[in-house]
């Protein structure tokens, strides 16, 4: 073999890079045991532990944040991750579209803000309308909305008229933000993610897997692109007015320790808190530590001065240049944020006090104040950031730090130019959602319009911001109004017998590859597939690549054809030995001739995956990724990898006398010479018949579709003892149809329950309906003497999820994905004949598993729904099923070759009989792994392995009785044509 040393150092780099980053995944699960057993299942005391040391070198100079970003991340399906909802900001909305300084409009306002923060069963515009009308009995919203929306709002229209059109204008507004939520997800690079709809039009579920940084996420959901380029005074401008704040900040704080603080205190911060909820604010924007003010009983506690809450006081610093007032603890922030509030008199009325938008110490403590100059009569900022139209993240000059780049339309250029002609030699502050990000100082005058923000960015920190700003601009500002870490959907028994079974599987392969061809090349193989197996999960550490149940199948499709090419590879061997080579020759001739088969086969499903993977979104993105890297590692230590070992022991004059033959294989396995193209006609008619039965059946029948599809409800329920997912589940299956998903959330006692049972209905009985199905299926989990109602904590009536779009493009990403094939198929064997049998024969696949899907949903003993993991498991059937049509086709051509006076009947048949034996060993090993997995696996992966077995099944029909004989016809009537040219 050419090359060795080259083969020889790649896999050495390969193995080290790999145990390198799997590294981080032992690490980083050692320090996630030491948080459970130190916060003993309370995972508020789990996440402070790790919090603790997030900034600390546990690992090679890496941090134990850098490092748990480092692990291999599990999808919600296995491990679980965040669960936020967000809120549409519609006070933001109604205030755009009124445009009014209607004081009882105003007042309606604040104080729906203030109940809907509260908590409240009624949407955000139902409150603001009872408010209104009690405060203004005799008001009419037309008179408000009438002038800015004439198109829209009759002067003369009632109230129910003007609020229907509201609702219709604040459902627009969030399916936008749902749009670019939906964007930013998929930039973000999370796999899998779930979005919903709920029933309230300004609310929006987000379920994002396999996440260790939950603050980056806040922010990234959060953030409404709001970019703003503001003025900035110098400290020492303010001095006068911060002494006068010390002065009196330092005698409310003795007022408050020695209990002396007057009446007037809770009507102080009661008119502050109002403010601030209201935006005039001196400080907008903060949430980075604790609340702005007063939350569920706990209020803010003033005991030293404002200069005592600094760090680094700049402001009192003689000499203090620049926009930075000082620097402040992230547990102090709640408390500086009350105190510029409450005596926001004492400034200037154009000042702004925004926080910086990251930490600037090494163990992210320490924030800085800046203090910004409103521009206009407006006090706001000087340039509004929808001038951007373009951003880029970059590394600068010479390997500088990184920056984003901006360019702006022509309008915003000719602002920014005078703006930054004016403030030269002072600071510009550029601020994203009510973040300081960088404050620059200008040089000197900006013509044409292209900026860089700069402020010491991390290459993360930088293509975040670029992702933001590429998002598009919300209408509306979100925030996180409820926020759960989710536990696993499959349950850690779910995820045990996975593992499990996994095991079990393997074991059995291992025996069944030694049973085919001895010891020694049974070893071989099952070395392959562990080596195979650890440079994939290498690999997807490298990537961080979050692991999911699709990307679990992904790998099981890959260690399938990495068995598929050694028992292509071990045939060839075989065949050689029979011909009365010696072994050295027939080893090299082996690999030599079964390199055409495996190389076009696994490059057909490699395109399969690149398609999916630039297509695809979500679940289908992380299977394509995940059967990409399987494929190409596979194909290292299959067609190389062995080699090298059967090479290194032969030339040590050891493994001579390997006959890659046992008792076992010789009495399964002989000469065939079956009629293939005359049986096909039976087994099309077959099919046929099966296709009418299965188009009946998905017209009466239909399709078991998920909530991912139709919509449904989710309870929140809350019980006294743990429980476990899979005996909640099946408690309720009876109830509800089998139209349930069960999902821990939080802790061991508290699920999420999903189902889309009675979803089509409409009426104020059907959630007490549903309630009361809900007690009777869990009557055995209720606490004696409560209801389910004691235990329901929270329930959302949610809309289809974008996974419908997700699937969409999934069967889009399929099509294009089999005209590719069929195209490189055609370039290969310069005919179309194989083309077309191949894509009809994968047609058929695909299809067999929809129509038995539909066939059986009703029948069998396990949940059959149709979801993100259904179509996964089509496209590894699909990727399966390609290889054992291209190995046919390509002793095809090898035998027109060698046999170019042999009929093409007869050349057909003894080829599918010649790779009759490789199609048998590989269809029954890939068989018996499945069924190890359905047998063990427990019932969350029950669906989907029964439609790989099925595909499996189904693919080994087609390759003999669909692929071949439709190229045979074809090939057969351009024969027959040519003849009669002639």
């Amino acid at each position: 073999m050419q090359n060795k040393g080259f083969i020889k150092v790649f896999s050495i780099i390969l193995t080290l890079i790999s145990l390198f980053y799997l590294s981080f995944t032992i690490v980083g699960r050692q320090y996630n045991k030491k948080a459970d057993q130190y916060a003993n299942g309370d995972l508020a005391l789990k996440n402070q532990y790790l919090d603790s040391l997030s900034t600390e070198k546990v690992y090679l100079n890496y941090t134990l944040k850098q490092v748990r970003a480092k692990e291999i991340g599990l999808g919600l399906d296995l491990k679980g991750g965040m669960n936020v909802i967000l809120e549409i900001d519609a006070a933001q909305v109604l205030a755009s579209l009124a445009n009014t300084d209607d004081p009882q409009f105003n007042q309606a306002l604040r104080e729906t803000i203030v109940q809907n923060r509260r908590g409240s069963s009624s949407d955000f515009i139902t409150l603001f309308r009872q408010n209104y009308e009690r405060i203004a009995p005799e008001g009419r919203l037309a008179n408000i909305y009438s002038i800015t929306m004439g198109d829209r709002v009759r002067p003369t229209a009632t109230n129910d008229e003007v609020i229907a059109i509201l609702r219709n204008e604040l459902t627009s507004v969030a399916n936008n933000s749902f749009n670019v939520l939906a964007t930013r997800i998929d930039r973000f690079g999370v796999v899998a993610p779930n979005i919903q709809k709920l029933d309230r039009a300004e609310r929006i579920l987000v379920e994002l897997p396999g996440i260790t940084e939950p603050e980056r996420v806040r922010n990234l959901l959060q953030g409404s692109a709001n970019l703003e380029f503001w003025k900035t005074y110098n400290v020492s401008e303010l001095a006068a007015y911060f002494n006068e704040m010390n002065a009196r900040s330092s005698e409310y704080a003795m007022a408050q320790r020695s209990g002396q603080a007057t009446t007037d205190t809770t009507t102080a911060e009661a008119e502050a808190e109002e403010d601030a909820i209201a935006g005039d604010s001196l400080l907008q924007g903060d949430s980075l530590s604790l609340p702005l003010f007063e939350e569920e009983g706990e209020k803010i506690v003033i005991n030293k001065s404002f200069v005592e809450y600094f760090n680094e006081p700049y402001f009192a610093m003689g000499g203090a240049v620049g926009p930075v007032v000082g620097t402040v603890s992230k547990l102090d922030t709640a408390e500086v944020n009350f105190l510029l509030n409450r005596y926001k008199d004492i400034f200037p009325a154009d000042v702004r006090f925004k926080w910086g938008f990251k930490p600037i110490d090494q163990r992210e403590t320490y924030f800085q104040l800046f203090a910004l100059k409103g521009d206009g009569s407006k006090r706001g900022p000087a340039l509004d950031g929808d001038v951007v139209t373009n951003a880029r993240a970059d590394q600068g000059q010479q390997g500088s730090a990184w920056e984003v780049t901006m360019t702006m339309n022509s309008s915003g250029a000719s602002r920014w130019a005078t703006i930054t002609g004016a403030e030269i030699g002072k600071s510009i502050a550029i601020v994203l959602d009510g973040y300081v990000y960088s404050a620059p100082t200008v040089d000197g005058r900006i013509d044409g319009g292209r900026s860089s923000i700069t402020g010491n960015f991390t290459p993360q920190e930088a293509q975040d911001l670029e992702n933001v700003l590429k998002s598009g601009k919300m209408q509306a500002g979100v925030r996180i109004v409820q926020e759960d870490v989710v536990g696993p959907s499959l349950g850690q028994e779910a995820i045990r017998d996975g593992f499990i079974s996994f095991v079990i599987a393997l074991a059995v392969l291992f025996i069944f590859t030694c049973m085919l061809y001895g010891i020694i090349p049974g070893m071989v193989i099952n070395g392959a597939l562990l080596l195979n197996f650890f440079f994939t999960l290498g690999a997807l550490a490298a990537f961080q690549a979050v692991l999911t149940l699709p990307g679990i199948a992904g790998m099981i499709l890959s260690l399938a054809m990495a068995v598929d090419a050694n028992v292509l590879i071990n045939e060839r061997i075989k065949e050689e030995l029979a011909a009365g080579k010696t072994l050295r020759r027939a080893l090299e001739d082996g690999y030599k001739n079964a390199f055409s088969a495996i190389f076009d086969s696994n490059l057909t499903t490699i395109i399969t995956g690149i398609i999916l993977a630039i297509f695809g979104v979500g679940a289908i993105r992380g299977f394509a990724i995940t059967l990409i890297i399987g494929i190409a590692v596979s194909f290292l230590t299959a067609v190389f990898i062995t080699r090298l070992v059967y090479e290194s022991r032969l030339s040590k004059d050891k493994w001579l006398h390997l006959t890659f033959n046992t008792g076992f294989s010789k009495a399964i396995f002989k000469e065939y010479s079956f009629d293939f193209i005359h049986n096909s006609k039976k087994v099309l008619i077959a099919i046929g018949v099966f296709v009418v039965i299965s188009v009946i059946s998905l017209f009466t029948l239909g399709l078991n579709s998920g909530i991912d599809f139709t919509g449904g409800r989710n309870y929140i329920v809350r019980f006294d003892q743990p429980v476990r997912v899979s005996d909640v589940e099946n408690a309720l299956n009876p109830y509800l149809n089998e139209s349930v998903r069960v999902i821990t959330i939080g802790s061991s006692n508290q699920v999420r329950i999903s189902t889309n049972y009675m979803i089509e209905e409409e009426g104020a009985g059907v959630e007490d309906q549903l309630r009361d199905l809900l007690g009777q299926g869990l009557k055995e989990f209720i606490t004696p003497g409560k209801t389910i109602d004691d235990h329901i904590q929270s329930s959302q009536k949610v809309g289809p999820s974008i996974a419908e779009d997700m699937i969409r493009n999934a069967f889009l990403a399929l099509f294009i994905a089999l005209v590719c094939m069929g195209i490189y198929i055609l370039s290969r064997f310069r005919n179309w004949g194989f083309s077309l049998g191949t894509v009809a024969a994968l047609a058929v696949d695909a299809f067999a598993v929809i129509g038995l899907y539909s066939l059986l949903w009703k029948v069998m003993p396990f949940s059959m729904e149709m979801d993100q993991t259904f179509v996964a498991a089509i496209l590894t059937i699909v990727g399966y099923s390609i290889n054992d049509k291209v190995v046919v086709f390509d002793r095809v051509r090898e035998y027109k070759q060698l046999y170019p006076k042999r009929g093409l009947r007869e050349l057909f048949n003894d080829s599918m009989n010649a790779t009759l034996a490789r199609t048998i060993n590989t269809g029954l090993s890939t068989i018996l792994v499945i069924i190890c997995i359905l047998i063990f696996g427990g019932d969350a992966v029950r669906s989907f392995v029964f439609a790989m077995l099925i595909g499996v099944v189904v693919g080994t029909i087609t390759s003999l009785f669909v692929a071949s004989p439709v190229a045979y016809k074809i090939l057969l009537n351009q024969q027959d044509k040519k003849k009669i040219e002639k």
